[in-house]
């Protein structure tokens, strides 16, 4: 076991002296070879430092876009995806002719994708990455890859659908029923196919009913005419849906509260 230790070191030591001999060369070609070797192993955060030196050492020459297309793979590879969508995108644009510049449009797009948060964060970046997937996708018509961005950009969407849902049922259940009703008109005229439709519309009329209910007696008329208008939409919609019967009793409610 000690001996197994042992070597471990020791290799280990050599590993990290091959490395700094590779750091300090002034031989460009030789770092660049090692720096592929590096990323080919998968080892980034070696590869990383060696293609950014590198960068300036072969800028203006044949292999410049060699040298950017690792380096920004590379930043990728250690999950990087800010500066690797920046700098997929820079490829793209500086060398349009390069065998690898529609996949660095798409991977810049892909990259933005992947930094868009969870439905229960922020929606800011996956704006911006639907932004970054909708340009891929008009400027890219042809491209093997549109499918690729077509189903990150559904993907997107229902995100925000169902964070549009869950804000709209989070006042829902707070009894802030003023905000639920304006929330879920929110998310239904920006999502009229929601598969969450029939649910919206449901608790749209529980809240409007509740706002009613609760209102000052110069408003309710107002209030009540507005949740009989939620009432005969979701009837129109859905005469045999899950919450009907609900619905019928909301409505029995508006029809009392009207005649007030």
């Amino acid at each position: 076991m000690k001996n197994w230790i042992l070597m471990a070191a020791v290799v280990a030591l050599s590993s990290c002296g091959d490395y700094n001999k590779v750091l300090k060369s002034t031989d460009p070609a030789y770092k660049l070879e090692r720096a592929i070797q590096y990323y080919d192993q998968g080892n980034y955060s070696k590869a990383y430092p060696l293609f950014d030196e590198l960068m300036a050492s072969y800028r203006g020459t044949t292999k410049a876009q060699d040298v950017y297309r690792y380096f920004a793979k590379t930043l990728y590879g250690q999950r990087d995806y800010l500066l690797a969508s920046y700098h997929f995108k820079r490829f793209a644009q500086t060398f349009p002719a390069d065998a690898f510049a529609e996949e660095a449009a798409y991977l810049s797009s892909y990259c933005a994708y992947l930094e868009a948060p969870s439905k229960t964060l922020d929606p800011a970046y996956t704006y911006q990455a639907m932004d970054e997937l909708q340009l891929f996708i008009n400027t890219h018509p042809n491209s093997p890859f549109l499918d690729k961005a077509n189903g990150h950009m559904d993907e997107l969407r229902e995100r925000l659908e169902e964070k549009s849902y869950l804000i709209a049922k989070g006042y829902h259940h707070r009894n802030q029923y003023a905000s639920s009703v304006v929330s879920f008109n929110v998310m239904l005229s920006e999502y009229p196919d929601s598969p969450r439709r029939e649910e919206a519309m449901y608790f749209r009329i529980e809240s409007a009913v509740k706002y009613a209910e609760n209102s000052i007696d110069a408003k309710k008329a107002e209030r009540f005419r507005d949740a009989d208008t939620y009432v005969k939409e979701y009837l129109a919609a859905y005469p045999e849906g899950p919450h009907a019967g609900q619905v019928a009793s909301f409505a029995r409610r508006v029809a009392a509260g009207t005649k007030k």
